[in-house]
């Protein structure tokens, strides 16, 4: 029997005072759509933002991205998160294609010049 999952991975980029950092958290599926991160940054309870598969870059450096499994970022240290695309189901088909149709778009829009 396969093991229900209550989460949902979002991709997101995430500043701090002197970092970025690219990764996936993992929002309850039960929220609302438009209040997931949101719901998960004001969680009382939770004090650390865990992050997957996470790309630290320091903001004021020229030094390369370091690349952790996992990572746990003090609330108090964020100062923005944003998702970097939409909910991403890597396990649908249908998402990859919406992926591939926003990036072919947006290749199409970047190639066209500006009046």
């Amino acid at each position: 029997m396969a093991k229900e999952i209550d989460t949902v991975p979002i991709e997101v980029i995430i500043l701090t005072a002197d970092h970025e950092v690219k990764g996936t958290v993992h929002v309850s599926k039960y929220t609302k759509t438009n209040r997931e991160l949101t719901d998960l940054l004001n969680d009382k309870e939770k004090r650390f933002l865990a992050v997957t598969n996470a790309e630290i870059t320091p903001r004021n450096s020229n030094q390369p991205p370091r690349r952790y499994n996992f990572l746990e970022i003090h609330i108090d240290c964020i100062m923005m998160v944003h998702p970097s695309s939409q909910v991403v189901f890597r396990e649908t088909s249908k998402a990859q294609e919406d992926i591939a149709r926003f990036r072919e778009l947006r290749n199409k829009l970047n190639q066209t010049k500006p009046f």
